[in-house]
């Protein structure tokens, strides 16, 4: 038992101490929520769902005015849910992928207590909600907070042989991120059941009445891609016409992108999610590499095998995959997750204690020492460190207090949530918040919704999904001067050099310093060199 003092005469039990971290852990994520929406991907998601709620099409997905077929409808219907409820806001875009984020750790806590009791669902859920990567996102939300809580809850579900829920929260995943949702649960049950043998259960018609009641779960999206593309071959999309939305939902958005033979292609490195890894799921990324290699090591003496096969599963598809961006390891920390604490918890020997003291000790320094070096670097204006110091107040207490002999594994453990604690409130209330004063667009469009109310906007030689989402009038888009005078535009300077040129007046309103916070650079982080990675946008009034 873990003894804590209190102000009281009592003392605090080990449980209790981990009930605080929980619970702050879970506020964490939501230190995120008001900070504005990142360009370009969040910001254009958040579009697209507005488009839903002011059109009041729910069907049809639109972005730059023109039909959008990339992602499935899933995250988009929360979104336009929320908004519907709560109004069009940062906030409210945020709120249902956080909501479905702390779902998943709901379910990684009540799948690893089935496997591995009470202990290592908690300890799993603190190294799920810190890991760096997962936390950050809320800063750019996309489709993995949804994807994360429903994956780990299909894999549940079917764990514990309930398929019609675990069929339903599979079908939702697939119509968030597509078909190959079905890769980290098929691999995390049917991993088991094959390494263990289990030929009855791998066999069994259950799975067939899965598959069954998945398909008749996705037929909303089924539909909503036919009505909007299959009965339209004249709409042009990816610059062709007749594509199929059904075609691209099977095959192109998912197998085309593996093997690069679909209309959005990229290049990959099958070491890109290695070397990801090491930061992403930092502070126990070292911690998470041991306990795969010690599993693969000791591979026939393993409990279970749910988690190491969904977790490599869907590590290698990634890999090999020449589509890779860090946010699609976010899906499969909730099974790292689980695998890191049951490590952490099966440390007996001295050496095993003493290379898991110096790992986790090592990055608490090392994670102190790069916040410090950053704040420095970029110097931030502390619109917002009033919140700072009170979570410090808190943490510190427990650092400092609770446990003064720092062998003991519940020691390094707390001690390595509260550094990601303390890092990521830094992030999320004070560097990110004043990074965004540099995201022209969404300032642009807070500005002219103050001083321009209800006008018109159009995007000229330049796009913002920011400045679309946030602007509270119509927003158009034009690549020439095709557009009706007089008229405001939010535009880069070369091209109101070229309006001039053309023979029009214009009269800049206000000018905007940019720059891509999701794409930061030293320059850019560095106060000294800022302006010289910064560019301009402004709003201008042209006429003729």
């Amino acid at each position: 038992m873990l003894f804590i003092p209190t102000t009281r005469s009592g003392v605090l039990t080990e449980k209790q101490v981990l009930l605080l971290m929980t619970v702050t852990v879970i506020l964490l994520q939501f230190s995120a929520l008001f900070v504005p929406i990142l360009e370009p991907d969040g910001a254009l998601y958040a579009g697209i769902a507005k488009t839903m709620v002011l059109k009041h099409d729910y069907l049809n997905l639109y972005a730059d005015g023109h039909d959008w077929l990339d992602k499935p409808h899933f995250p988009f219907w929360m979104a336009a849910l929320s908004f519907r409820l709560f109004g069009i806001h940062t906030w409210s875009y945020k709120l249902p992928a956080i909501l479905f984020l702390l779902m998943g750790a709901w379910y990684t806590y009540r799948f690893a207590l089935s496997l591995y009791g009470e202990k290592v669902a908690c300890w799993a859920v603190c190294i799920l909600l810190t890991a760096e990567h997962l936390v950050i996102s809320n800063n750019d939300v996309r489709a993995e907070p949804y994807l994360t809580g429903l994956i780990i809850a299909a894999v549940y579900y079917f764990y514990r042989q309930k398929i019609l829920p675990g069929a339903l929260f599979l079908a939702c995943a697939i119509m968030t991120k597509g078909m190959f949702a079905i890769v980290p649960v098929g691999a995390a049950i049917g991993g088991h059941l094959l390494f263990t043998r289990n030929w009855k259960a791998l066999f069994h018609l259950r799975w067939v009445l899965a598959l069954l009641l998945t398909a008749l779960f996705i037929i909303p999206e089924l539909y909503a891609l036919y009505q909007q593309f299959d009965l339209h071959p004249e709409k042009v999309v990816f610059g062709h016409t007749g594509v199929s939305g059904l075609r691209f939902f099977f095959w192109d958005s998912q197998f085309g992108r593996f093997m690069n033979t679909g209309p959005i292609k990229g290049a990959g490195d099958p070491f890109f999610f290695f070397h990801t890894l090491l930061w992403a799921f930092l502070p126990w990324s070292i911690l998470l590499y041991t306990a795969i290699i010690l599993f693969v090591k000791r591979w026939k003496q393993q409990q279970e095998y749910y988690c190491i096969c969904a977790g490599l599963a869907t590590f290698a598809l990634f890999s090999l995959s020449k589509f890779q961006l860090p946010h699609y390891l976010n899906i499969i920390f909730p099974f790292f997750a689980i695998l890191t604490a049951k490590y952490i918890l099966s440390i007996h020997t001295d050496k095993g204690m003493k290379f898991y003291r110096t790992t986790q000790y090592t990055i608490i320094i090392l994670i102190a020492v790069a916040g410090t070096v950053i704040d420095l670097l970029y110097k931030p204006a502390m619109h917002y460190a009033w919140l700072l110091p009170a979570g410090a107040l808190i943490l510190l207490y427990i650092l400092l207090h609770y446990w003064l002999d720092k062998t003991t594994r519940e020691a390094v453990f707390y001690r390595t949530v509260a550094i990601s604690i303390l890092l990521n409130l830094y992030l999320n209330t004070i560097l990110y918040p004043d990074m965004m004063q540099y995201q022209s667009g969404s300032s642009a469009a807070v500005y002219a919704n103050n001083v321009l109310p209800e006008t018109p906007v159009s995007l000229y030689q330049a796009n913002s999904y920011g400045f679309d989402f946030y602007l509270k009038a119509p927003v158009n888009r034009y690549d020439s001067a095709t557009f009706t005078v007089p008229a405001v535009l939010f535009t880069t300077p070369e091209a109101i050099t070229g309006l001039q040129q053309q023979g029009y007046t214009c009269t800049i309103i206000k000018t905007f310093p940019h720059f891509y916070v999701s794409k930061l650079d030293l320059p850019f982080v560095r106060k000294a060199t800022r302006a010289s990675a910064l560019v301009e946008r402004s709003l201008v009034r042209v006429e003729k």
